[in-house]
Parts: C-alpha cells; sequence; structure tokens
C-alpha cells in the first residue's frame, strides 16, 4: 500500500477552533468566567484534539463527506465508486483542490479496507462485523488519513470525529475517536510488521502488505507464469494495482483532438498516437469531451481495439463480397468505450459496425457513445449476443468479443471490485465466456478475424477460453496477437513480442491487465 496523494497542509485542519487567540484590542473573552463573573483558571492551554474531544469540530467537512457518501453506496447499494464519486463531487459542489482530497480518500479507503480492517481489529473491543458499517466505514476512512496520506494526525482525528458527528452521531464519534488514536499509534510499515511477524505464507503476507485477498494473491501469480513472466513479479503487479490511475485520453481517429487538454496540462501518451494523459480535473471544460469526439479510456483498450481494426485479412478491402464494405461487430459493446473508437476506425476504412448489447440501459449508452461518428457507420442491436452467431452466421469480417469476465485486470480503477470478487466468479463466467466466443466465430465469415478480449489476465478466463474453441473447429488458427499490438503502438514503446496470445500487465505496460487473442478463420 502506497501513501500517494494526500495533502501536505493537513487539509481541513484548524477548523472547529475559529474565534480562539483574537489580536489585542478584539472583543473581551468572557467565556472564562464563571457565573458569579469570576474568572476561571486559566492554567495550562489544553488542545481540543488531546483532551476534549467533545470540543472538535461538529460539522461534515465537505471532502471528506464525499469519501463518506461513496464508501456508504459502495457498502449498503453494492454501486460502483467511480459512477458515484463524480456526482457526489458535483453535488456538493467540491473545487479542484478538495475533489482531488476526495478522491484520494475514497479510493484509498477502498483499496486498502482488507489491511486497514487488519489494523482496526486490533484496536477495536468486539468483531468488526458488530459495529455499525458507517462507524466501520468512518474508521476506515480515518485510517487511511492516518496511515497512508499526507494529512497531520491531529486534522485527520479531528475532521474524521467531526464527520462522525455530523452524520452518525456523538455516541459514535466518542468510539471512532478512541480507535483511531490507537490506529495513530504507529506508522503503516510498523503496522505492516506487526500483523505479518512470525507469519511464513508468502501469499497472507502480499495479501496483508498490498491489501488484496488472498485468492487475488495466488491468481495473479498463476496468471503471470501462465503467460510467461516471472511469479517474482508479484509483489510488483500487486504494488501497480495500488497506484492511483492517471485518466487516460482518446481522440476519436478523425473526428477528435487532443490540442484542449494538451494545453491544460495533459501530457501525450506514451504508447498509443491520439491519446494523452489527463493533469485531472473537469474534462467536461474540454469541448471534445462534451462533444463525445474526445473520451475517457484506458490506453489497454485503445490498444486492442486499434490491433483487430488493422489486422490484414488480405485481398481487397471489399471484405463480405466483392465491392461491398466491410462489416465489423462488436458482440458485448456496452458501456460503448471501445464501440466508439471502433466506429470512428470503420469510418476511415468504409465500413461499418454493429455495436450488441443484451442490456437496454447500456444499449443506450453505447448509442450516446457512438453519437459523435456519422450514424451511417453504426447500428445498435438490443439482444443476447449468444444469438448472433446463428442469426447471421458468416456475416461480418471483423468481430471483437470483450466478455464480461472478473475485472481482475482492472483492480487499480475498480477499487472496491478487489473485495467484492471470489473465485466462484471465474467459475460461474466461463460457461457464458465460451458461448460468446462461439456466437462470434460462428457470426465471422472465412478469412476473418475475432478479437477474444478480457480486462482479466487469469487463465481461466484467457487461455484456456481460446485453447477450447480451438480444440472444437479444425478451420481456426492464431494469429500474432503480440505483434499486432506492437504494430499499432508507438514505434519502440509497447514491445509486446510476438506471441500467439498477448496480455498488458499494469506493472509493465502501465495499463489495464488487457488480454487479446487474434483468431483467424481460415477461408
Amino acid at each position: 500500500m502506497s501513501g500517494s496523494g494526500g495533502n501536505p497542509g493537513g487539509r481541513g485542519s484548524g477548523q472547529g477552533n475559529s474565534g480562539q487567540g483574537r489580536g489585542k484590542g478584539g472583543p473581551r473573552d468572557n467565556s472564562r468566567r464563571n457565573a458569579q463573573g469570576r474568572e476561571r483558571n486559566r492554567g495550562p492551554q489544553r488542545s481540543f484534539t488531546d483532551s476534549a474531544p467533545s470540543q472538535r469540530t461538529r460539522r461534515a467537512d465537505p471532502a471528506r463527506l464525499v469519501a463518506f457518501e461513496v464508501l456508504r453506496a459502495v457498502a449498503a447499494e453494492d454501486a460502483y465508486a467511480n459512477l458515484v464519486l463524480p456526482a457526489r463531487i458535483r453535488h456538493h459542489g467540491l473545487d479542484k483542490r478538495d475533489a482531488g482530497f476526495a478522491t484520494e480518500l475514497t479510493y484509498g479507503a477502498l483499496r486498502g479496507q482488507g489491511t486497514y480492517d487488519a489494523i482496526l481489529a486490533r484496536c477495536v473491543d468486539r468483531p468488526l462485523d458488530q459495529l455499525d458499517p458507517a462507524i466501520l466505514d468512518a474508521l476506515r476512512i480515518g485510517a487511511h488519513q492516518l496511515l497512508a496520506m499526507r494529512v497531520p494526525a491531529h486534522a485527520a482525528l479531528d475532521q474524521t470525529v467531526g464527520l462522525a458527528r455530523a452524520v452518525i452521531g456523538a455516541g459514535p464519534s466518542a468510539l471512532i475517536n478512541a480507535v483511531l488514536r490507537k490506529v495513530a499509534a504507529h506508522t503503516l510499515e510498523e503496522w505492516l510488521d506487526e500483523l505479518v511477524a512470525g507469519e511464513t505464507d508468502a501469499t497472507k503476507i502480499a495479501a496483508l502488505r498490498y491489501a488484496h485477498p488472498e485468492w487475488i494473491v495466488r491468481a495473479m501469480r498463476q496468471s503471470l507464469v501462465a503467460h510467461g513472466r516471472s511469479a517474482d513479479e508479484i509483489n510488483n503487479l500487486l504494488e501497480a494495482d495500488n497506484a492511483a490511475p492517471v485518466v487516460n485520453l482518446v481522440a476519436l481517429p478523425g473526428l477528435g483532438n487532443l490540442d484542449e487538454a494538451l494545453e491544460h496540462g495533459a501530457t501525450p501518451g506514451r504508447l498509443v498516437e491520439g491519446s494523452a494523459l489527463s493533469s485531472g480535473g473537469d474534462l467536461g471544460r474540454f469541448s471534445s469531451v462534451r462533444e463525445g469526439t474526445t473520451r475517457v479510456q484506458d490506453v489497454g483498450s485503445q490498444l486492442v481495439a486499434r490491433a483487430m481494426a488493422a489486422v490484414d485479412l488480405g485481398g481487397p478491402q471489399g471484405g463480405t463480397g466483392a465491392g461491398q464494405a466491410e462489416a465489423w461487430l462488436d458482440l458485448c459493446a456496452g458501456p460503448g468505450g471501445k464501440a466508439a473508437l471502433l466506429g470512428a476506425l470503420a469510418k476511415q476504412q468504409g465500413a461499418t459496425l454493429l455495436a450488441n448489447e443484451p442490456a437496454p440501459h447500456r444499449a443506450k449508452l453505447v448509442s450516446q457513445a457512438l453519437s459523435a461518428v456519422p450514424a451511417e457507420t453504426w447500428q445498435v442491436r438490443t439482444g443476447d449476443g449468444r444469438d448472433l452467431g446463428s442469426e447471421r452466421p458468416g456475416s461480418f469480417d471483423r468481430v471483437l468479443v470483450d466478455v464480461p469476465c472478473s475485472g481482475l485486470g482492472a483492480l487499480r480503477r475498480r477499487p472496491e471490485s478487489r473485495w467484492r470478487r471470489s473465485p466462484k466468479d471465474l467459475a460461474d463466467l466461463g460457461p457464458l465466456q465460451r458461448e460468446l466466443l462461439a456466437s462470434a466465430l460462428a457470426a465471422v465469415r472465412p478469412g476473418g478475424v475475432v478479437a477474444y478480449v478480457t480486462c482479466s489476465p487469469h487463465p481461466a478466463e484467457t487461455t484456456a477460453v481460446v485453447a477450447d474453441a480451438l480444440r472444437k473447429r479444425d478451420d481456426l488458427e492464431l494469429l500474432d496477437a503480440g505483434a499486432a499490438l506492437d504494430a499499432v503502438s508507438l514505434p519502440g514503446k509497447l514491445e509486446a513480442g510476438h506471441e500467439s496470445t498477448a496480455q498488458l500487465w499494469p506493472h509493465i505496460h502501465g495499463t489495464d491487465a488487457m488480454f487479446l487473442a487474434l483468431i483467424h478463420k481460415k477461408a
């Protein structure tokens, strides 16, 4: 767990003490006089933080309140932090500085939940599951400030207890004050040393030190080996999962540009053309973002979409028939990020795109994402992708099937997902992934290509699914996915290598852990 971000000035410190220490000549302070008008014993000045919890801040600092509200929504409503957080920031009207603080506090508390809970369990006199969930969320927020942000301890304590008094109650705030004092007695490294003292299981140690469930540590180690990397990289991979992700932008080819973003602090992407790394803030202030011609999209997603679009299928551009434009299919298009990029690429290449999404509300998001692309280029279908292979066999030149998966490759962007997922998800998703790939292989024409994509490196969702499909048919062959990724990246930057399948990694490429297999149906 890294202590990045935060606020060197102790954001919010000093609130609750307004009115103290007036200058000479100001109104006389009568608060020290008793009922008879006699002045109370002044004695040594007491610190509100150390000695008078009842006189702490009684209001909820807006940035911390945003973090608390997001954690509550995640815990109580199974909400997604990346969807709830922007709405709460807008609701409370946070400026850029406070929004950055709220973002780091929210994501940091969610990422570190397992480790913080292990620490809190040492400081609470009852099992954590017996605490009111709101109290536990407040404790996690306080723990992250104390242990992993540059917030002075007195400010973290004062503001977290003030938050609790305002939104939970005075009684719970006393408990939170007592527990967080115990947390503040040690640094994060000291707590980690205490938690792993005497432990010999490397998986358990890594799970505590890097705030991942043990099963994910084992799964990631297995994934590294399955894709030809060393198991010794596991700590680097887990640490990369905990790093705050930089916002990736993509300008839709032929439609968008990054000029405004670059003028306001964004830097050109180092892996693929037409991309940029944003400095943060409200991206809606850029006209191209409002118009949808510039979008937020991880560079790994950009690369796999571009790789599929660039595969040389041989012969004329005619595709499905002499003189006809190529037909492309995005089989699992929601919420529409890759579909928008594919639509722009299809427009450039004179192709058309069918974007399929089974959920009606997500199909609407796909239509919105594609709205920046000329309407004659694309169409959205609402329906089960598993039916398309039988309904429209051999109809498409290029098919992207970005299957529903565990999302283990995007843990840095979805901080709560590591605590929600379980090994059962891998087993449950396997049949669906195989059925969708089978449908894609039926829908592609002889001579066409299917891009099988997951945002997970786990072999159960990647190489095993592809191997099963290849075993069942003799008209399929794997193309060099590593070379295809290299071909669409900036020269000498990606170096994915020449492999039958390709796996991107956060700790190597700085992308989500996207998997790509390019399956060619023989003519």
